[in-house]
């Protein structure tokens, strides 16, 4: 966790209402930090249903294995979340420390080990000693509440500079319920779950399989859809709980995918996601400005993702906007590298409301004062045409500065 806080950071943080149903605490275990919190813990006081998505990474963690195990199942009464080790890449010993874990959350909050889930977050390939924590669950069991949103947030963190949290309503059968969240990640941030963690939790009524296909809908769109520096995680973790709670004030149960009561519901997860996932661009280590990119008119929607996140994920491009340099050649570059479908003699570039390049040449109206006060802001937007189809797709990122390779230069010290 940094003691500067990005620039980009929000001047103030949502006001997140208590959900009926769910309890959390925090506490400082000391798992690699000090004088700070390291250690969440959520707790359902009756079974939610749970959907989640993780890392495509090929080397997952030990937490991500075991809530894969889980996630079948359907049912949730706690979540176990540390910062500081992400008891990734830590063999047998990561196994036995899942397991340490979940005993010891099921013994706090008197259920079965497989309504347990767990994450980590921090330096890869270091045994975590989860006794340090595991100890600790029984008493935050018993003091967790419903308004510790921001402070879990906080033990959550590692190189972030702020607490990423938002929350949403949506109604059901004319009932207002609640959608709260939250998020870290600035680092290791790329589009196939992006260290990038991110729990929701509603009181809405919905089965498991119902909720899964939302998260599923909407994750290409949202946290897919950003990129810090290309390097996908061993522990992206993307959960959401619904407890049901407001069925007791008349929210019926969304149970089938179709159901046209679940739409308002649905809208307000992806609003809620997108909200999270660009919070995490906007805290990259070392950013100091948003980027936004779309293209457009591109062969298919696959195609125009590949060639956004060649622009988003080039050191070139990243570095000339932290030097506010209106280089649209390297835009250009990027997408010829992308290896999808393009015609360099019908290609158009925006930089903002600016044309800077069009049919395969620099603009004849090109103003390079113009570009260059784009470039002076903190929100970017960059839009490329290749006028060759329909597809389109946006994808969001930020800078690369020096910071960057400071932060990651000193990670492990």
């Amino acid at each position: 966790m940094s003691t500067d806080i990005s620039p980009l950071a929000p001047k103030s943080y949502a006001e997140l209402p208590p959900i009926a149903g769910v309890r959390i605490e925090t506490a400082a275990a000391g798992i690699k930090y000090k004088n700070r919190t390291d250690v969440m813990l959520m707790v359902f006081d009756k079974p939610a249903a749970v959907a989640g998505v993780f890392t495509t990474s090929k080397c997952p963690s030990a937490p991500v294995d075991f809530c894969r195990a889980n996630l079948g199942r359907g049912q949730a009464r706690a979540l176990v979340v540390n910062s500081g080790n992400a008891n990734a890449f830590t063999g047998k010993k990561g196994h036995a420390s899942t397991a340490l874990t979940a005993k010891a959350a099921a013994a706090a909050v008197g259920c079965s080990e497989t309504e347990v889930f767990l994450a980590s977050t921090g330096v890869i390939g270091e045994p975590l000693d989860a006794s340090k924590f595991a100890g600790v669950l029984d008493r935050m069991a018993t003091t967790a509440s419903g308004d510790r949103w921001i402070d879990a947030a906080r033990a959550i963190m590692t190189t972030d500079t702020y607490p990423k949290v938002a929350t949403r309503s949506a109604q059901i059968d004319g009932v207002t319920v609640t959608l709260n969240g939250m998020a870290k990640g600035a680092g290791m941030i790329a589009p196939d779950m992006a260290t990038m963690l991110s729990f929701i939790v509603t009181d809405a009524d919905i089965v498991p399989s119902v909720l899964q296909a939302m998260l599923n809908r909407h994750v290409g769109a949202t946290f897919n859809s950003v990129t810090v520096d290309s390097d996908t995680s061993t522990s992206d973790t993307l959960m959401v709980f619904a407890t049901g709670a407001a069925a007791d004030r008349g929210a019926g149960v969304i149970s089938q995918a179709g159901d046209p009561r679940g739409r308002a519901f649905s809208k307000a997860l992806s609003s809620l996601m997108e909200d999270l996932a660009i919070q995490i661009v906007r805290d990259g280590e070392g950013a100091r400005k948003q980027v936004e990119i779309t293209v457009t008119g591109a062969a298919s929607a696959k195609a125009a993702g590949r060639i956004a996140r060649s622009i988003a994920n080039s050191p070139l491009v990243k570095t000339a906007i932290a030097g506010e340099d209106a280089n649209w050649g390297r835009v250009v570059m990027a997408v010829g590298k992308a290896g999808e479908k393009a015609e360099r003699d019908k290609l158009a570039i925006w930089f903002g409301d600016v044309r800077v390049a069009v049919d395969g040449e620099r603009d004849p109206a090109y103003s390079e004062a113009a570009a260059s006060d784009v470039m002076k802001q903190d929100e970017i937007a960059i839009r490329v045409d290749l006028g060759i189809g329909r597809g389109k797709a946006r994808v969001f990122t930020c800078d690369l500065t020096k910071a960057y390779v400071e932060i990651n230069g000193d990670y492990r010290s």
